[in-house]
This record gives structure tokens, C-alpha cells and sequence, in this order.
């Protein structure tokens, strides 16, 4: 069952994106080469604690961490632990808050500066389409009619790149809906299928997060039983944000300008409440 919020719930989710939103920040001022992806999970901790909110990932069906942190080939789910970043690392981050009961979910991906030139600068272009999908797949949702349409906007923006600059997007990690309990349904599919999908309704409130990989999208699971890295060691990205559709408009709740930035090229205005 879709969990439809009201305008009072939303506003209580936007507070807990809100959170996450200061997570994002403190790890972009301090990311470094030479750090731990435990020093990241520790500066996510502090933010959460001050905000009086706990992390929605910390014990997930056992999952150790605050935050997810993957680096590299590793598309989702990497546990923080003594892997230390070099320069040049591509670096993504995925972030969630719990606040009253209430659940914020959010990822970005950082490229660190030095190492290779070349390899950075790709890692830099793999990182820029995948956050331009996804804002592509917000402004689907403010002007489609279905949950479905949201993948076929991003599907649609990638494959109209060159087709030898085309990234591959991940079948097997899906956006989803989020409200009391950080994944609901729908889940919000990054690429174009066949068939008919829930309407896009007032209330819903959506993560859309697609994943992109420079190579060949196939994945395994490595033996801690959490880390996703691409089959083939090629790097991904990875972008995520919370949107809530609501009569007024869409709000992206877990940016802090509401998505006015990201949505603009698309001659979108997005409205808090």
C-alpha cells in the first residue's frame, strides 16, 4: 500500500530532510583525502546527535553503519570501516535521518581532488549525468501522470547522450517511496519499462536515486553481504533526493533551496509549505 501524507506530514518530513541536508554539508566540508570512510560515518553521527535524530540505516537488518559510503566501483551500500580515501576518488554518499518518526533519505557523489587527471575528469562526468538524471526524473514527477514516467524521463535523457559517452543504468537498485518507514511502495524505476504504474497522487512523497555505472551495469554482492560493486570494477554514481507531491506543486525536501536550482532548467518552480 502507497502511503499518501498530508500537508502537516509532509512538513514533518521536510524536517528531517532538512537533517540530512546538514549531513551532506558537513561531509562535503570535510571530505579529504587521507581520511576513513569511518571518519565520514563518525562527522554523520555528530550531525545526527546534535539534531536530537538517529540514522535509518544504523541496524537495518543488521546494517553497522550511520551512513553508506562507496567508493569507486562500489555502487551502493559500502560500510564505513578503515578504507582510506585517495586523491581522485569518486566517492558516493548515502544519507538518512529519522525525526519524530518520520524518515529523510539522500545521496550525493563527490570526485576528490589530485590523482590521475584523466580518471578524475571521467569520474567528474559520470558524477554530473547521474546528478542531471535524476533532477530530469524530479521534473518528471512534477509534470507526469505516472510513478513510471519518472524512469522513462531518465532512460530517455541518457540514451540521447552520444552513444559512446552513454553510462549504464542499474536494474537492480530502484528508488522508492519513503514516509513513516524509509522504504514503501512504489519502488521508482530508473529506466523505461512496459506497463502501467501508479498514478502520481497528492501525498506521495518519492526517493528518486538513480545509479549509473561507466561500464556494464551488472553488479554482485560481496561476502559482507552489503557491499554492491559493478561486476566489471568500473565506476558508478550515485544521486538521490526526496520529493513530496502535494496539491500545490512537487517540493524537494531534502534540498535545501526545495529544488528551486536543480529544477529551474526545466522551467519549474517547486512549492514549500
Amino acid at each position: 500500500m502507497i502511503e499518501y501524507k498530508s500537508p502537516d506530514q509532509i512538513r514533518l518530513m521536510r524536517r528531517a530532510g532538512l537533517v540530512v541536508a546538514d549531513i551532506h554539508d558537513a561531509l562535503r566540508e570535510n571530505i579529504a583525502a587521507g581520511m576513513t570512510t569511518k571518519d565520514l560515518d563518525a562527522i554523520a553521527l555528530e550531525v545526527l546527535e546534535s539534531a536530537g535524530a538517529t540514522s535509518n540505516f544504523y541496524g537495518y537488518y543488521g546494517y553497522p553503519g550511520q551512513i553508506c559510503t562507496s567508493v569507486n566501483d562500489v555502487v551502493v551500500h559500502g560500510i564505513p570501516g578503515e578504507r582510506e580515501l585517495q586523491p581522485g576518488d569518486l566517492v558516493s554518499l548515502d544519507c538518512g535521518a529519522v525525526l519524530d518518526g518520520w524518515h529523510g533519505d539522500a545521496a550525493f557523489t563527490v570526485v576528490l581532488p589530485g590523482g590521475d587527471e584523466a580518471v578524475r575528469a571521467e569520474r567528474e562526468r559520470l558524477s554530473k549525468i547521474t546528478r542531471e538524471s535524476m533532477w530530469v526524473g524530479i521534473a518528471a514527477m512534477a509534470n507526469g501522470k505516472r510513478v513510471n514516467d519518472i524512469g522513462s524521463a531518465i532512460d530517455d535523457f541518457i540514451t540521447e547522450l552520444p552513444e559512446d559517452k552513454q553510462p549504464d543504468i542499474l536494474r537492480d537498485y530502484v528508488g522508492h517511496g519513503i514516509g513513516s518507514s524509509m522504504h514503501q511502495e512504489p519502488d521508482v524505476l530508473n529506466y523505461r519499462v512496459r506497463g502501467r504504474s501508479p498514478k502520481l497522487k497528492n501525498g506521495m512523497v518519492l526517493c528518486i536515486e538513480p545509479m549509473l555505472a561507466a561500464g556494464d551495469q551488472a553488479t554482485k554482492v560481496l561476502d559482507d553481504d552489503w557491499t554492491v560493486v559493478t561486476t566489471d570494477g568500473s565506476d558508478s554514481a550515485h544521486w538521490e533526493h526526496m520529493v513530496a507531491k502535494h496539491s500545490q506543486g512537487i517540493w524537494v525536501l531534502t534540498a535545501r533551496d526545495g529544488g528551486a536550482e536543480g529544477l529551474a532548467p526545466f522551467g519549474i518552480t517547486p512549492v514549500p509549505l
